[in-house]
C-alpha cells in the first residue's frame, strides 16, 4: 500500500511533467499515435511527419464510423465522399510541400447547427430537414480554412434546446458508455462520436451547458469561451434570414479528447469578423502561471440550491484532494457577495426572456406550459416571468448581470479559478416527455427537477467568463464526471492550462469499454 508521502511525491512528480507540456507541444508522441482515440495534436504531428496520410486518416474514422455509429447514432448527416476527395487533395499538396494552414488533413466534426455550404443543416427540425445552406457559418470557414477535413454534421436536439440529442430529424444518441444513458444536449452527437474515437474536434455551442454537459456525460473536454471572442455568424438559432444577436448568454466552442485541443481550436475560430477587424483583433492571453502548484484555486463540490449525487461528489473530492496532494493552493467557498440561488434566478429569467424573443405568441405559450405541480416552482417562476419580458425588465436583469460578472471579476483578481460540478448527475436514462419542465432527474439524493441541469454551468453563462470541463473519473455507475473549470473573464488560457497540467494528476480522457479498440 502507498503511503500518504509517497503518493503526494508521486503526484508532485506528475504535476512537474506536466508542467512541461503546454511549452512543447512538439514532444508529442507522433511515433505512438492512435488513430482511434489519440488527439488532435499528436494527429497533426503524425500527418506532418508522413506517419500516417490524410486519406488514411479519413479511412480509419469512416471504419470506425461503421463500427460504432449504429450503436450509438451520433450524426444527421456523413460526408464520406467529400472528405475522401479534400484528404486526396491534402496528400496531393502535402507532397508538394504546401500546408493549408494549422489543421491540414485533419478529420472533424460539426454540430448540425451551424450552416456548411451544400451540405444539410438539419438543426434536429423537420421544417428544415432539406436546408441546405449556400454558405458557411464564420467558424465552420475559419476551420476549413485551416485545412480541417468535415467528415459529419453531429447530432442535436431540436433547434439546440434540450440537455439530451434527439429528434424527428435523425433520432436518438446514445452514450457510449452506457447506450441507454443520454449523451447529453445540445452538443451530444459531437460528445458521444469523440468519446467513440470517431473525428478529433468538434465545433460546438453553448448557452446552458450545451458543451459541457456533453463532456461531462461522454468523459471529452470541452470550453464553453468567454462571451463573444467566437463569432456565431451562421449558427441557428437565430432562424436564416433573422437579425443575428449581439453576444449575450450563446458562445460557440470546442470539444476534443485534450485540454490542449481546445486551445488549438480555440485560436482558430476566435477572431473578430471581418467588419470588426478593422478595428481590433484577438489576442488569446498566456496562462497565468505554468506550474500546477502555482496556480490559486477556489471551489465548491456541493450547495443546496442544487445537492449533487453522492456518486458524482465522491469523485470530485477525489480530485479536489489529488490537487491539494500536488501541490495546488485550494480554498473552499463561494466568492464574496456571490448568492447562487439569486444568480440562478437572474440566469433563468434571461434565459427565458432570450428563448422566447423570436417565439410566436404560440410558441411563447407552449414555453410557459407548466405542469401544476411542478417539482421547482421557483424555476418555473422565473421562467414564466422571462418569457414575458418587457425591454424594461430586460435592462433592470442586464444590470444584475453585469453585477454577478463584477463579483466574478473581483474575486478573479485574487483568485486564478474556480472550480466546481459541471452537473448534480453523471449521465441520466433517456427521457423524451414532451415537456421538459415535467421531466424528474432521479438521484442519489431524490429527485430533482430537469432544470437543475441548468444550476451548476449558469454562472459562466451569466458572468460570461469562460469555463473549461475536464474529465476526472468513473463514478460508481462507471459513468464519467467531468470537473468543470471556471476561468477570468477573456483569458481562455488559463482554465485551458490549467486542465491540461491537472490530467496526470487527476486523469485524462479515457476510452469508454468496447470503443478503445
Amino acid at each position: 500500500m502507498i503511503s500518504n508521502l509517497n503518493r503526494r511525491n508521486a503526484l508532485k512528480q506528475a504535476a512537474a511533467v506536466a508542467s512541461l507540456v503546454w511549452s512543447s507541444s512538439t514532444s508529442a508522441h507522433a511515433d505512438t499515435f492512435d488513430p482511434g482515440i489519440g488527439d488532435a495534436t499528436d494527429a497533426l504531428l503524425a500527418l506532418s511527419d508522413r506517419k500516417i496520410s490524410a486519406t488514411e486518416l479519413v479511412e480509419h474514422a469512416f471504419a470506425r464510423i461503421g463500427k460504432f455509429n449504429e450503436k450509438i447514432n451520433a450524426f444527421v448527416t456523413l460526408l464520406e465522399e467529400a472528405a475522401m476527395a479534400r484528404a486526396k487533395q491534402a496528400d496531393a499538396a502535402s507532397s508538394k510541400g504546401e500546408k493549408w494552414g494549422p489543421l491540414h488533413g485533419l478529420p472533424i466534426l460539426v454540430k448540425d447547427l451551424y450552416e456548411t455550404a451544400g451540405i444539410k443543416t438539419t438543426c434536429g427540425a423537420t421544417e428544415m430537414s432539406a436546408y441546405i445552406p449556400t454558405t458557411n457559418a464564420t467558424a465552420v470557414e475559419r476551420l476549413l480554412k485551416a485545412g480541417a477535413i468535415i467528415i459529419g454534421k453531429t447530432n442535436v436536439p431540436k433547434f439546440g434546446a434540450d440537455f439530451q440529442s434527439f429528434n424527428s430529424v435523425a433520432g436518438t444518441t446514445n452514450n457510449p458508455w452506457n447506450l441507454e444513458r443520454t449523451s447529453g444536449g445540445s452538443t451530444g452527437g459531437g460528445a458521444a462520436a469523440l468519446a467513440a474515437g470517431i473525428g478529433f474536434l468538434e465545433l460546438g455551442s453553448d448557452m446552458g451547458g450545451s458543451i459541457r454537459t456533453p463532456s461531462h456525460f461522454c468523459g471529452v473536454y470541452g470550453l464553453k469561451p468567454t462571451v463573444g471572442i467566437v463569432p456565431s455568424n451562421g449558427h441557428i438559432p437565430p432562424l436564416p434570414g433573422q437579425v443575428d444577436f449581439l453576444p449575450d448568454l450563446a458562445v460557440c466552442g470546442p470539444l476534443a479528447r485534450s485540454a490542449r485541443d481546445l486551445k488549438l481550436e480555440l485560436e482558430i475560430v476566435a477572431e473578430p469578423t471581418n467588419t470588426d477587424s478593422k478595428a481590433y483583433s484577438y489576442q488569446l492571453p498566456k496562462p497565468r502561471h505554468d506550474r500546477l502548484g502555482d496556480y490559486k484555486i477556489g471551489f465548491v463540490l456541493d450547495d443546496p440550491f442544487c445537492s449533487v449525487s453522492t456518486e458524482s461528489k465522491t469523485v470530485l473530492a477525489d480530485a479536489i484532494a489529488k490537487l491539494q496532494d500536488a501541490g495546488c493552493q485550494l480554498t473552499e467557498g463561494w466568492p464574496k457577495g456571490v448568492d447562487p440561488s439569486e444568480s440562478f434566478g437572474i440566469y433563468s429569467q434571461l434565459l427565458a426572456a432570450k428563448m422566447s424573443s423570436s417565439s410566436t405568441d404560440a410558441e411563447r405559450k407552449a414555453l410557459a406550459n407548466l405542469p401544476q405541480d411542478h417539482i421547482d416552482f421557483s424555476f418555473a417562476k422565473n421562467w414564466e416571468s422571462g418569457l414575458s419580458f418587457s425591454h424594461r425588465d430586460w435592462l433592470a436583469h442586464d444590470s444584475k448581470r453585469i453585477a454577478q460578472r463584477n463579483l466574478w471579476k473581483k474575486y478573479f483578481q485574487e483568485f486564478d479559478l474556480f472550480l466546481m460540478p459541471t452537473a448534480c448527475v453523471t449521465a441520466f436514462p433517456h427521457d423524451h416527455n414532451p415537456n421538459q419542465l415535467d421531466r424528474v432527474l432521479k438521484t442519489s439524493v431524490g429527485d430533482k427537477p430537469y432544470s437543475d441541469m441548468l444550476a451548476w454551468v449558469h454562472f459562466s453563462s451569466l458572468s460570461g467568463n469562460p469555463a473549461v470541463v475536464a474529465p476526472v473519473g468513473q463514478a460508481s455507475d462507471d459513468l464519467p464526471v467531468g470537473l468543470q473549470i471556471m476561468g477570468p473573464y477573456l483569458e481562455d488560457a488559463t482554465p485551458i492550462h490549467f486542465a491540461e497540467l491537472m490530467g496526470p494528476v487527476t486523469g485524462m480522457f479515457k476510452a469508454p469499454p468496447g470503443f478503445d479498440l
